[in-house]
């Protein structure tokens, strides 16, 4: 196959693109799954223009991730703790090639893709499994359903100043850890319920350089050497996913989407109110991470971030309660971690 830049081709339908340049020639269609990245000419500003199931990546109005603006957040009284499963977890750790992904139940060999971990759906997460070895829900905040767990992604950057999807202030972290889940009261499995309302919650963990890391965190990131090459998969023991949520029952949320194609508005995000902490040699690691195989390496997967979308006019909610009284002020300011932190890091880069 001649490999030119997919965004000059059209497709007959025969299924075979061609290309103009006053002449003609023939090649056969892309494997879109294997064609997206999230840089160049097959990034996201392109997503949704090459590909019309994607079209929602660049059309629809409820992307992420998003900006957070502390300034804009709303306050509802009525939002609920998040509640998860003190179960233990097994599963697969797999390079995809474009993420680093922790997956959740049966290892599907048959079915096993380029992916790992089982098969795989167009929006580039894990669909196979509706019957997990342990099933871990996730309930309360803003949910009025019963959400499974599936697996979680990691975000993160090649320099410490980028790396996390949601952005506070217009602030990114090195990394960031997203817990999927399917909404398991309405839906079979994860595949079903992202095509459909409410089908979806993600959780975003933000992660923040440190000296110690979260024990569960070391748990994902140990197995990091086994899986730097895409296809590479291993196994997880025991991982608690309580244990990766900080300590804190504050939040934001918000409707939004898939950060990857195809872009499915259907995913309620929890974004915690504070981080977790990943070390200097973890993030290491993370980045001698490759997006090809062993035979043909490629570059580096880091920076698999998708930028903040515009939020158009969604609201973000909150149950951090800014306007009690003076004495609790001081509490809520203490608790607001994320903005204390931008402060912090602004103030840093001026004495440098």
């Amino acid at each position: 196959m001649i490999d030119f830049q997919a965004w000059l081709m059209e497709e007959d339908n025969r299924g075979v693109g061609k290309l103009e340049f006053g002449y003609t020639i023939e090649i056969r269609a892309i494997e879109w799954w294997t064609w997206w990245t999230f840089d160049g000419i097959s990034g996201p500003a392109f997503w949704g223009l090459i590909n019309p199931d994607w079209s929602l990546c660049n059309k629809g109005r409820r992307q992420s991730p998003i900006n957070l603006e502390p300034t804009k957040l709303l306050y509802d009284p009525n939002l609920r703790p998040i509640s998860i499963d003190k179960d233990r977890v097994n599963g697969i750790m797999t390079n995809t090639g474009h993420s680093v992904i922790f997956y959740t139940g049966p290892w599907d060999e048959e079915n096993d893709s380029d992916m790992g971990g089982g098969s795989y759906s167009s929006s580039g997460i894990s669909g196979s499994s509706s019957n997990p070895r342990i099933i871990v829900n996730i309930t309360g905040g803003p949910l009025s359903y019963r959400y499974q767990f599936h697996e979680i992604h990691i975000h993160y950057g090649l320099k410490d100043e980028v790396g996390s999807e949601h952005t506070v202030d217009g602030y990114a972290f090195p990394a960031e850890l997203q817990m999927y889940g399917f909404n398991s009261q309405l839906y079979n499995n994860f595949s079903e319920a992202v095509l459909h309302s409410q089908g979806v919650v993600a959780i975003s963990v933000l992660l923040q350089l440190g000296d110690l890391s979260n024990p569960e965190l070391r748990l994902l990131t140990d197995q990091l050497s086994r899986i730097k090459y895409s296809g590479q998969s291993a196994p997880v023991q025991r991982l608690s996913l309580q244990g990766l949520m900080p300590n804190t029952d504050h939040y934001m949320t918000y409707e939004g989407s898939i950060t990857m194609p195809a872009c499915y508005e259907t995913v309620t995000w929890v974004v915690i109110n504070k981080p977790i902490y990943i070390t200097k040699q973890q993030l290491y690691v993370l980045r001698k991470v490759m997006q090809g195989d062993q035979e043909y390496p490629k570059a580096q997967l880091g920076s698999n971030f998708r930028p903040p979308q515009p939020l158009h006019h969604r609201p973000v909610r909150t149950n951090i309660d800014f306007n009690k009284g003076p004495q609790c002020r001081t509490s809520i300011h203490k608790d607001m971690y994320y903005k204390a932190w931008r402060k912090a890091h602004v103030s840093s880069m001026g004495s440098m």
